[in-house]
């Protein structure tokens, strides 16, 4: 099976950046089963990070145009390479292949390992939005509390071991006065540090990396054939029509 890790932004723009992009990439294909191909690209237009809610819109036009090339291209499935999981339905309604949004696939995964789960993210900004995402997805009910290590997404980077550490304190935090059993890490920059694999190791509960979690999600629809509701997320009527030929025309229609 072929699966995509889509960045919803230019990662690659950089030289350091384009290192980051193959070192994640190496890391996917570590994650990934016998028989899986891992590929990751970025977009060229968008946020370096996404850090807000406007952020995270000015992300989804180039990442959802992509994702109907890469569909066109072969690939069987596509990883929405932000927790925030920017512009999934969007994304969802234009390809038919699987779209696998990271923070919805870990508070599913993270639902069914225990009763309650928290999510250590990065900063203040994003708690009100990752809020309210897990109660879309539908299991708000099971969630515990949204944490920050305070930390922004660029810097996670800087000093790893600082990053663990806060992680942990929070975590433990979540543990003892949020009564969490499971965690997340709900950031996909803290993922590919694999700050869930450091800091679950002194808390004692599972912790997902979103990362190894979207993928394994992915090849579980490509393996069992499965891929998401036309009845839930329907072509743009105007394209399912035929009155525009592709989804960039809908910007002119």
């Amino acid at each position: 099976m072929r699966i995509m890790y889509l960045v919803p932004g230019p990662m690659g723009r950089s030289s350091a950046g384009q290192a980051e992009l193959e070192r994640r990439g190496a890391l996917l294909k570590q994650y990934a089963g016998p028989g899986t191909e891992v590929g990751i690209v970025d977009v060229p237009q968008g946020p370096a990070s996404i850090e807000s809610m406007y952020e995270e819109y000015l992300s989804i036009p180039a990442t959802a145009q992509r994702a109907v090339e890469l569909e066109q291209e072969g690939w069987q499935a596509i990883i929405l390479g932000c927790y925030g999981d920017p512009g999934l339905d969007a994304l969802r309604e234009l390809v038919s292949i699987p779209v696998i949004g990271p923070g919805e696939a870990s508070a599913l995964v993270a639902a069914s390992l225990g009763h309650r789960f928290s999510i250590i993210t990065i900063t203040e900004s994003v708690i009100a939005s990752t809020e309210r995402q897990i109660r879309n997805v539908g299991v708000g009910e099971k969630l515990a509390s949204v944490r920050v290590v305070g930390i922004p997404v660029l810097e996670l980077h800087h000093d790893r071991e600082r990053t663990i550490r806060a992680t942990v304190e929070q975590g433990r935090r979540a543990i003892e006065e949020d009564r969490a059993d499971v965690l997340i890490v709900g950031c996909m920059s803290m993922g590919f540090l694999e700050i869930a694999e450091a800091a679950g190791q002194q808390l004692g509960v599972p912790f997902l990396n979103p990362a190894r979690v979207a993928l394994k999600f992915a090849e579980a629809l490509v393996g069992a054939g499965l891929t998401h509701s036309r009845r839930a997320y329907h072509v743009p009527p105007k394209l399912a029509t035929g009155k525009v030929k592709s989804a960039a025309e809908l910007l002119h229609a």
